[in-house]
């Protein structure tokens, strides 16, 4: 079972190194005088210098997209680009994102995912919950609240049966929810795969992860698929 379980934490929670917890530390420092690191800026007041930085940020972006929601949809795929190499940059990027389309719930899934890759999973909850209450519906917001769900089995499981195996309902709550409306997504269906794997549910952690593996199975490890099918067929 070490090979599956070594898989799934490199999965779900490769941000979890002392390394990164350091960075949480210098990130929460620097956050108090760089408001760039903030969700929304943190709502504090801009310089008069940064609103027309602003002003001719969106001018510049708006002229190499249709709409604002294109804009900030790009912003959005631009900062996960950099969410694993350069979380400062990230970051920038879902705030402009903000700035480009402030009604765009997807710029939550955005900052939950820099709180998420710091290791800050409250702050990463946080940010999903905001985005959920504004649209229930949104599949990734759905998808990464359930990964927040699973990390929480993940560090329960030792300690805490009871808590650890409701944390793992919520997180398949999450994930069926995000994938009734959209079963057309890799990362959803592979983690509803390794979610039932742990429910011991053989038939589930099969169906999702064949699913996966017919979209196209890129988030599929090959460690994950050999365990599964020697335990399961």
């Amino acid at each position: 079972m070490k090979s599956l379980f070594t898989t799934l934490i490199l999965y779900f929670i490769p941000f979890l190194t002392f390394g990164q917890q350091m960075l949480l530390e210098e990130w929460n420092k620097e956050s108090i005088t760089n408001k760039r690191l903030i969700p929304k800026y943190g709502y504090q007041e801009k310089s008069e210098n940064e609103k027309n930085a602003d002003i001719d940020f969106i001018k510049t972006a708006l002229a190499k997209d249709t709409s604002n929601r294109d804009a900030s949809n790009r912003l959005i795929q631009l900062g996960f680009a950099y969410v694993y190499k350069d979380l400062k940059t990230a970051m920038y990027r879902f705030n402009q994102a903000y700035l480009l389309d402030s009604t765009n719930t997807d710029i939550y899934w955005g900052f939950g995912g820099v709180y998420m890759t710091l290791g800050d999973f409250e702050n990463a909850k946080k940010q999903y919950l905001i985005g959920l209450s504004i649209d229930s519906n949104n599949t990734h917001l759905l998808t990464d609240y359930g990964t927040y769900f699973m990390i929480q089995y993940f560090e329960l499981e030792k300690t805490s049966k009871n808590d650890a195996l409701t944390n793992l309902d919520s997180a398949i709550s999450n994930l069926m929810k995000s994938y009734s409306i959209n079963p057309l997504d890799e990362n959803t269906t592979y983690k509803l795969s390794v979610c039932f794997w742990y429910k011991k549910d053989c038939k589930n952690a099969l169906k999702y992860h064949d699913e996966c593996k017919l979209l196209g199975g890129k988030p599929i490890n090959a460690n994950y698929t050999k365990d599964l099918l020697e335990k399961c067929n």
